[in-house]
C-alpha cells in the first residue's frame, strides 16, 4: 500500500478528514469493494479513478451512509463513525453530488433544495423559498430556475441543481461523482473556482470522474479502484493521463480517427431516410424548445450534435424517436410522411433511442435485468406469442445483449439498479443496436463511461455506420464528436445554428456556434 503524503505541510498530529480502513461492500454474486484503505485530508481535493463497476460510486455511498459496509471501519476527524443514513454523514459534514439525480421530479427547484435541509424554515411561502434559491444560485454561480418543476429540466439544469443543494449545506467534505458530465466548459471552470476556495477554507473534496484532463487540472492525489480493490495513491503532479488510463484498466489505450472507413463498409447513402423540414416544439408552458429545424439524416453517416445541455438536445431525440409530437414542420421516413408521434412506430420502422438519462427514460431501475433487457421486444416472437409471454426465450435474449455488451452478470434477476451506471449504459446502447436497422438517436451514449467503455461505446456508433445505418451522436465531448462525425450540427437555443463538415471543422468554431453566434458572423470574423 503506498504511504499518503500530508499535502500542504499540515501540523504534525493533524488526522485526516477521512480515513477508510478495510472497506469491504457484496452485493448478490458481487464483490464491490474488498479491504480497501483510503485517506482524505483537509485542504486536499482528491480524486477517485477506475472502471466502470470498479466500485468508486459503492465506495462513496458507504461513506455517506447509504450502503452498510460489511468489513472495516470509517474513521472521520480521527474518531470512528457509523452512518446508519445520508441524513446523519450530511449532518457531521459529508455531502455528495450523485451521477444519478437524487431529486423529487414533482416539486419545484426551490423545494428539492430546501427539502430536508436544517437551515430551511420551518413555515416558508413558495416565493421565500424561491427567492433564497435565487441568492444561494448567484452567491454559487450556477444559473437554475427557482419556480420550474424538475422533471422539466434538462439533464444538465438538473446537475446544477444537485450541486447547489450540497453546496448550500456547508459540507466539510464534499464528494462528486462525475460533476462536469453535464457541464458546460465555462461551468466547468466555475464549478473548479468554488472548489479551490473550499479546499482553501480547510476542506476535502473527493471526485469521481473519467475526464482525465480535469482530474489532472483540479486534483491533488489520485486513488485509482479496479475490480473493486485499491491499487494505488499517487501524487497528481507526478502522473499523466496516458498512466492513469494505464493504471485504470491495466492496459494501455490508444485513441485512433474513427472517421476512417475500413474496407467494404457502407457509403453514405445519397437520399435521407429521415427528414426534419421546418420542425418546432412548444412545451407545457408554450415556450418553443425546438425552432425551425430542419436536417436530413443519411444511411451510413454519423450526424454529431453539439451544444450545451438544455439548447433543444432532448427534444430532438424525442421528436427523432417519436416520442414528442412536433407543434409544427414535417417529419419524412423513406420520403413518407410521418403523421403522428408514436415510439412504436419508430420502432418498428427501425429507430432505436439511446437516451440522455437512462434511469429515468432507458430502464426500469427496480426491474431484473432480464426484463429490462425484453422490454422493447416483449410483445413480438420469440418472447411475446399469442399474447403470453415467454421467460424462457425472454431470458436468451438477455444474455445474449450482455455477452455483446461485455458486461458479467452473477444473475440475471437481480434488479437492474444494482448494476453499476457504465454497464447499465452498455446494455442499454447494446438493446437500442438491436432495434436500430435504419437509424439510432444516441443522446450522451458516453456519459459517466471511463475511457476504455468510452472507445467501446463509439465503435458502436462507427459499426452500426458502416453497416449503412444513419446515426445521430449527440455529445458534449466535442473531441468525440470530432473523431467520429461526418458532419456536426450546433445548437443553441432550440436552432440549429449550422450543420458542417466535420473533416474541416474546429473546436473554436463550434464553441462560437454553441454560444450563439452567427455563422455569417463568424465568417465575417475570419475573413478580417
Amino acid at each position: 500500500m503506498n504511504k499518503p503524503s500530508n499535502p500542504n505541510g499540515r501540523a504534525p498530529g493533524t488526522p485526516p478528514v477521512l480515513q477508510l480502513r478495510g472497506i469491504g461492500k457484496f452485493f448478490p454474486g458481487v464483490i464491490a469493494n474488498k479491504d480497501v484503505d483510503l485517506d482524505v485530508w483537509p485542504g486536499e481535493i482528491h480524486a477517485l479513478l477506475g472502471e466502470n463497476g470498479a466500485g468508486k460510486s459503492t465506495l462513496m455511498n458507504v461513506v455517506t451512509g447509504i450502503y452498510q459496509p460489511e468489513e472495516g471501519e470509517i474513521i472521520l476527524d480521527g474518531y470512528g463513525q457509523t452512518f446508519a443514513s445520508p441524513q446523519e454523514a450530511i449532518r457531521a459534514g459529508i455531502g455528495m453530488v450523485h451521477q444519478h439525480f437524487k431529486l423529487v421530479e414533482a416539486f419545484t427547484v426551490a423545494e428539492n433544495i430546501h427539502l430536508g435541509w436544517d437551515e430551511a424554515p420551518r413555515i416558508a411561502s413558495p416565493a421565500v423559498m424561491e427567492a433564497r434559491t435565487q441568492e444561494i444560485s448567484e452567491r454559487f454561480g450556477f444559473p437554475v430556475r427557482p419556480d420550474a418543476r424538475v422533471c422539466d429540466l434538462s439533464a444538465g439544469e438538473q446537475q446544477r441543481v444537485e450541486i447547489l443543494r450540497v453546496l448550500a449545506r456547508k459540507a466539510r467534505l464534499l464528494i462528486m461523482d462525475e460533476p462536469t458530465a453535464v457541464l458546460t466548459p465555462e461551468e466547468t471552470r466555475e464549478l473548479f473556482r468554488a472548489l479551490r476556495a473550499f479546499r482553501a477554507q480547510g476542506n476535502a473534496v473527493i471526485i469521481i470522474s473519467h475526464k482525465l484532463d480535469e482530474v489532472m487540472e483540479i486534483s491533488d492525489r489520485v486513488s485509482i479502484l479496479r475490480g473493486g480493490r485499491k491499487i494505488g495513491t499517487f501524487n497528481t503532479a507526478d502522473c499523466n493521463p496516458s498512466m492513469l488510463a494505464a493504471t485504470m484498466v491495466g492496459r494501455d489505450i490508444v485513441r485512433r480517427d474513427m472517421r476512417t472507413r475500413p474496407e467494404g463498409a457502407a457509403p453514405i447513402a445519397p437520399e435521407p431516410i429521415m427528414q426534419l423540414r421546418h420542425v418546432s416544439v412548444r412545451d407545457d408552458r408554450g415556450v418553443e424548445t425546438l425552432r425551425d429545424v430542419s436536417l436530413d439524416l443519411h444511411g451510413g453517416e454519423i450526424l454529431g450534435i453539439a451544444g450545451v445541455a438544455g439548447n433543444g438536445q432532448r427534444e430532438l431525440t424525442h421528436v427523432l424517436t417519436g416520442l414528442m409530437a412536433r407543434t409544427s414542420g414535417e417529419i419524412l421516413l423513406d420520403g413518407a410522411l410521418v403523421d403522428r408521434a408514436d415510439p412504436a412506430l419508430f420502432a418498428a420502422a427501425g429507430v432505436g433511442h439511446i437516451p440522455e438519462d437512462r434511469l429515468r427514460s432507458a430502464l426500469a431501475p427496480s426491474l431484473s435485468i432480464t426484463a429490462n433487457m425484453a422490454l422493447r421486444e416483449y410483445a413480438q416472437p420469440p418472447i411475446g406469442r399469442h399474447g403470453l409471454y415467454d421467460a424462457t426465450a425472454a431470458g436468451a435474449l438477455a444474455h445474449d445483449i450482455a455477452g455483446l455488451a461485455q458486461v458479467n452478470i452473477p444473475d440475471f434477476a437481480m434488479p437492474i439498479r444494482n448494476l453499476s451506471g457504465g454497464n447499465q449504459q452498455r446494455l442499454v446502447a447494446r438493446r437500442e443496436i438491436r432495434i436500430a436497422s435504419r437509424v439510432l438517436v444516441a443522446a450522451y451514449p458516453a456519459r459517466g463511461l471511463d475511457i476504455g467503455a468510452i472507445a467501446t461505446m463509439l465503435g458502436y456508433l462507427t459499426d452500426l455506420r458502416d453497416q449503412g445505418v444513419a446515426v445521430v451522436f449527440i455529445s458534449e465531448d466535442l473531441e468525440d464528436l470530432l473523431n467520429v462525425s461526418d458532419r456536426i450540427g450546433v445548437m443553441f437555443h432550440g436552432r440549429l445554428m449550422s450543420v458542417i463538415p466535420a473533416a474541416g471543422a474546429d473546436i473554436a468554431t463550434i464553441g462560437m456556434l454553441m454560444g450563439g453566434r452567427e455563422p455569417a458572423d463568424i465568417q465575417a470574423g475570419a475573413a478580417q
